[in-house]
């Protein structure tokens, strides 16, 4: 379940079928996933950067403890994909 095209593709057309044949009509389609997708993938860096400065995960944390630095770097991931899920993929 990762933040994808395919999601807000399957939302368009099953929650706002007038805006979806629109965009199929339009030929708008295709650049507006593009578009959420490209978002989505540049609020999930942030995001991630962000949560890691501000839980105090750095490098040497992954030198001196890889397992850790990873378990809390996919906390961190997750809860990221969470929040981008909530604003780009289930939004318009």
């Amino acid at each position: 379940e990762k933040n994808n095209p395919d999601m807000r593709l399957e939302k368009l057309e099953t929650e706002h079928p007038g805006l979806y044949d629109r965009m199929i009509l339009n030929g708008t389609l295709d650049r507006h996933l593009a578009d959420a997708e490209e978002r989505a993938q540049a609020m999930l860096e942030q995001l991630t950067q962000w949560m890691a400065l501000q839980e105090g995960i750095t490098e040497s944390l992954k030198a001196a403890d890889q397992m850790e630095w990873v378990r809390r770097m996919n906390s961190i991931r997750s809860r990221a994909e969470e929040i981008v899920r909530d604003q780009i993929i289930n939004t318009l």
